[in-house]
């Protein structure tokens, strides 16, 4: 199973793939890529960050019960907090986007 870092960085790999100027002349030059679709990752994010916040609920509980590690417990919420963050940071950009769609004349 994928640690959210790496799911998050996966996520961010997929969402370069889609945002590529290069793969974006490829395909209307008549490429036949046949890449994941915006919604399909940010599925796939979205599922990582809660993941991670299953582990990171889990890694306390655990704790709480005696049976953790404190080290492995303040991994599991950085690991949730960083998820977090990449997930908020594509929401802003997705949002500055649809933004600036709107700002431009018909």
């Amino acid at each position: 199973m994928p640690t959210p870092a790496a799911a998050a960085a996966n996520a961010y790999a997929s969402l370069s793939r889609l945002t590529d100027p290069a793969a974006g002349l490829a395909k209307a030059a008549g490429g036949a890529e046949g890449g994941p679709n915006f919604s399909s990752v940010l599925k796939e994010a979205l599922n990582a960050v809660n993941e991670a916040g299953r582990n990171s609920d889990a890694q306390a509980q655990s704790m709480a019960a005696g049976k953790a590690n404190i080290v492995d417990v303040v991994t599991a919420v950085a690991e949730t907090e960083v998820a977090i963050s990449a997930l908020v940071s594509v929401r802003d950009k997705v949002v500055q986007a649809y933004e600036e769609i709107m700002r431009m004349p018909i």
